[in-house]
C-alpha cells in the first residue's frame, strides 16, 4: 500500500476576457490566472485489489460534494488508470475541503489536477508531461492551470498557457456561503447583455504584472462575466462596495463567481469583514501550482 498527500491551491483570474463561442460548446478566453494560498487537500492511497479489476473509491469532509463517479477527482483518476494502462488496483481518494463549492475559484479542477499529479508521483511518473496535459484538457479547462499554478495567461478555453512572473499581491476572497453560481449560469447571463464589455488592458496588465506593481495591476482588474452576474446578484455588489470600504484599492468577482477578492497594499479593516454569513480568506500570490 503506497499513500500521498497532497496541495492543491484555487485560482482568481486577474483577467477575463470572452472572445467567441466555440462549437465545443466552450468559449475561447484571454485570462491571466492566479494560484492564491487558499488550500484543498488530497490524499490518495494505492493497494492491490484481489478482485482483479481497478476501483475507485472517494471521500471527503463536504457533505455538498458529490462523492460518485461525478466528481472531477474520480474522473480524473479514471483517465489516469485507463491512459497508464495500470490494472488490478484500488484507489482510494479523500479530498479535505478548504477551498468555497461553486465558487470561481477553481476548487474541482485543482482537485482533478491534484489526483493527476499524486497518482502519477505513486506510479513512478509513468505518464510524461504531454500526457498528463491532455488528460488535463479532457477533464476540464482549468486543469491544466492548477497543475502548474502560477500566474499564467491562459488562451484557447483556458488550457493554453504561457507562464508569466508572479507578482506579490495581498488579496482578501469573500464568498457568500449561501450563493452558489455555476459556470452554466454565468455564461448565459454574459450572453444576454446587450453591450459587451471591451476590455484592452490586457498588454496594460501584463506590464504591470513584469514590474510586480500592485496599485497599477489593481486598477487593471477586470472579469467580462462579471457585469452579467452583477445584474442579477445585488449581493456581490454590496461585498464589492465593503472590501473598498475597509480599504481595498478594487475589487473583482472571479472567475464565474460569486466569489469576490479584493487586492490591498496598506491597512485594511479585516475585522470588519468578519460575518458568519460568509467565507473569508485573507491570502497571497503563489509562483507555484499543485506540490507536495
Amino acid at each position: 500500500m503506497k499513500t500521498i498527500k497532497v496541495k492543491t491551491p484555487a485560482k482568481i483570474n486577474l483577467t477575463l476576457e470572452i472572445l467567441n463561442k466555440r462549437e465545443d460548446g466552450y468559449h475561447n478566453i484571454e485570462s491571466i490566472m492566479q494560484a492564491v494560498r487558499l488550500y484543498d487537500f488530497i490524499s490518495i492511497t494505492v493497494q492491490d485489489n484481489s478482485n482483479q479489476e481497478n476501483s475507485i473509491e472517494i471521500s471527503g469532509n463536504n457533505p455538498l460534494i458529490p462523492y460518485d463517479k461525478s466528481n472531477l477527482a474520480y474522473i480524473s483518476a479514471e483517465k489516469f488508470l485507463n491512459k497508464s494502462g495500470i490494472a488490478n488496483k484500488k484507489i482510494n481518494i479523500y479530498i479535505e475541503k478548504n477551498i468555497p463549492v461553486a465558487a470561481g475559484l477553481a476548487g474541482g479542477s485543482s482537485n482533478a489536477a491534484g489526483v493527476l499529479f499524486g497518482l502519477n508521483k505513486l506510479f513512478n511518473n509513468i505518464l510524461d508531461t504531454s500526457q498528463i496535459s491532455v488528460i488535463a484538457s479532457e477533464i476540464g479547462a482549468d486543469v491544466n492551470f492548477c497543475l502548474h499554478g502560477g500566474t499564467q495567461l491562459a488562451t484557447g478555453k483556458g488550457e493554453n498557457l504561457k507562464k508569466l512572473s508572479t507578482p506579490d499581491l495581498n488579496i482578501i476572497i469573500v464568498k457568500p456561503k449561501n450563493l452558489f453560481i455555476s459556470a452554466k449560469e454565468a455564461y448565459e447571463n454574459y450572453a444576454n447583455i446587450n453591450r459587451k464589455p471591451k476590455y484592452i488592458g490586457s498588454n496594460s496588465m501584463i506590464n504591470a504584472i513584469s514590474k510586480n506593481n500592485p496599485e497599477t495591476i489593481s486598477q487593471l482588474l477586470n472579469n467580462d462575466l462579471e457585469a452579467g452576474i452583477l445584474e442579477h446578484y445585488q449581493e456581490i455588489s454590496k461585498l464589492k462596495n465593503k472590501l473598498k470600504e475597509i480599504g481595498c484599492t478594487n475589487t473583482l468577482m472571479s472567475g464565474s463567481g460569486p466569489s469576490v477578492f479584493g487586492v490591498y497594499t496598506g491597512e485594511i479593516k479585516y475585522s470588519e469583514l468578519v460575518n458568519p454569513e460568509y467565507n473569508t480568506f485573507k491570502v497571497k500570490t503563489i509562483a507555484c501550482g499543485t506540490s507536495l
